[in-house]
């Protein structure tokens, strides 16, 4: 896991929980790289954090500029397919939050 860099308040962070399903994972880990490929891409996009437990539950923090980009990358057209995707199959259940950062603090050595 790496921790995402700190953007400056105000910023919105998306956060995704899931539990995942019993199905093979190679599919799905071939999916998830290419989503930081494109989200990568993404105007206002700022940044991803993420994580997964043995038990199958996973949180993935995304960070970005406005409300706007958020919209737009939720309608991306192969963004929107393997949603999907994940709900049909890779996900028994799950989440998504938006909110506004209004504050953050860090500490690191």
């Amino acid at each position: 896991m790496v921790m995402a860099n700190t953007f400056g308040a105000p910023y919105y962070a998306v956060i995704f929980t899931s539990v995942r399903t019993e199905l093979e994972a190679l599919e799905y880990d071939d999916a998830a790289r290419r989503m930081l490929e494109l989200v990568g891409q993404q105007p206002g996009f700022l940044g991803v954090e993420s994580v997964r437990g043995d038990d199958g539950l996973g949180i993935t923090v995304s960070y970005w500029a406005n409300e706007a980009a958020i919209l737009a990358w939720k309608e991306h057209p192969e963004h929107r397919e393997i949603r999907e995707r994940g709900r049909s199959t890779w996900y028994r259940q799950c989440t998504t939050r938006v909110a506004r950062v209004e504050r953050e603090y860090s500490f690191g050595r």
